[in-house]
């Protein structure tokens, strides 16, 4: 006598059989269709963001040069520390130039004291004039002291320029930021214009990045501002990854648009400037920028529902009337993990997600409706009528559907669960 257990066992799988739909039962080997996990897309405002590599340059940066020769004879600056403009930061050996002051001052005094014996010779010629003094004498009288005059010019010149080399030996930094170490010695001999730098200062905040940028992509960009595909915002702005893979939080604002296309590397060199209180960035620092430049009419496909072939055509497979089909897509660039697509798909297709092993074109599949966190995972679909108040999963909600491509345990349990 047959145990009850095999007569349940039987009786179960009987109705299972008289139960299955109609595709089941038309499938190769009697074996059900193949179960994925779709989702319904459609055109969508997605940013235009382009990630480009950059470099960061300073802002300005000046190479400290003395203006007069001498000794060094004083280093007034800390190397590595901000220094304002106007800091001193060395004093030259200033013997010869205060000399040369003096003298300068004493051309000075000479020359207005001829200035005034001049005047005075000039007013008596005038007023002897016709009764005395001729015509010709005035205008030499005028004509000395005009010279007088010229002299005490030149004087002050003289000691105009005496003054500045003295000061001039006391080396000033002419902008604010950070001094370098100082490639000149207590005791070195500088002169007036030298082709070495004493030292280097550099402005380190703000900072400038020199973003480059394909001049096919660009070309690519016009089109689609030209064509109504691209809405650019009203500001460009960026944001930075260091090397380390850190995210920048400042944002920086474009300063100069490129208008040159390099000859070696075939791109186009963007300026943004960036605000570096803490001194982050760096000259010569390589980092990779984000510019978002506006709004594009795409539909997002995640980067995991799409793949590409041996000459990089990208593709994905989409549900029409319960068979796949395989669609190659046009792309440009990607959001949040995320193709964007701008050809190949449209509005309200029903795209494969999930369970793509193994599909093959107009293969009969049967669709579970899923979503995907922001984590990439795909999750089945709860319906509304299983979510409480607060769209979280009800107790007594139906557990997550197990993966399309699942054990054969686990499929053997797939009738049963499409018939209800």
């Amino acid at each position: 006598m047959m145990p009850k257990h095999n007569l349940a066992t039987g009786a179960a799988m009987i109705a299972a059989i008289l139960t299955a739909p109609a595709a089941w039962a038309q499938a190769p080997g009697g074996m059900p269709p193949k179960q994925v996990g779709v989702m319904q897309i459609a055109v969508q405002d997605v940013p235009r963001i382009v990630t480009l590599p950059g470099r960061a340059v300073a802002v300005s940066e000046t190479e400290i040069r003395p203006r007069v020769g001498g000794i060094v004879t004083e280093i007034l600056y800390e190397p590595g520390k901000r220094i304002e403009a106007g800091t001193p930061m060395y004093r030259i050996e200033d013997t010869t130039y205060q000399a040369n002051l003096a003298s300068a001052q004493a051309q000075v005094s000479s020359a207005r004291a001829l200035v005034t014996q001049a005047q005075s010779s000039f007013d008596r010629t005038r007023q002897l004039l016709g009764s005395g003094t001729t015509q010709a004498q005035v205008e030499q009288a005028q004509a000395t002291l005009d010279q007088a005059t010229a002299s005490v010019q030149s004087a002050e010149a003289d000691l105009t320029l005496a003054q500045a080399q003295l000061d001039w030996t006391t080396v000033t930094s002419p902008l604010s930021g950070i001094a370098s170490v100082s490639a000149a010695s207590v005791g070195d001999l500088v002169t007036e214009g030298q082709a070495e730098a004493m030292a280097t200062v550099t402005q380190l905040d703000p900072i400038e990045v020199d973003m480059y940028e394909p001049s096919s992509r660009f070309l690519s960009v016009l089109d689609d501002i030209n064509d109504g595909n691209l809405r650019l915002n009203d500001e460009l702005a960026a944001t930075l990854t260091l090397e380390n893979g850190r995210e920048y939080q400042a944002v920086g604002q474009l300063v100069a648009p490129g208008v040159t296309v390099s000859t070696s590397t075939g791109s186009i060199d963007t300026r943004f400037r960036f605000d570096n209180p803490d001194n982050l960035l760096l000259p010569g620092m390589f980092l990779r920028g984000r510019v978002d430049l506006g709004v594009t009419s795409a539909i997002l496909v995640s980067q995991s529902s799409a793949s590409r072939d041996k000459v990089g055509t990208l593709s994905a497979w989409v549900v029409e009337h319960g068979k796949v089909s395989q669609r190659q897509l046009t792309e440009d660039g990607s959001y949040q993990q995320q193709w964007i697509i701008t050809d190949g798909l449209e509005d309200g297709d029903t795209l494969v997600v999930d369970g793509l092993t193994g599909l093959a074109e107009g293969m009969e599949v049967v669709t579970v409706p899923v979503t995907i966190d922001q984590t990439g995972v795909v999750r089945e679909q709860v319906p509304a009528a299983d979510t409480t108040a607060d769209g979280t999963p009800a107790d007594d909600a139906p557990a997550e559907a197990a993966p399309a491509d699942a054990a054969p345990a686990e499929a053997d349990a797939a009738p049963a669960a499409a018939t209800e």
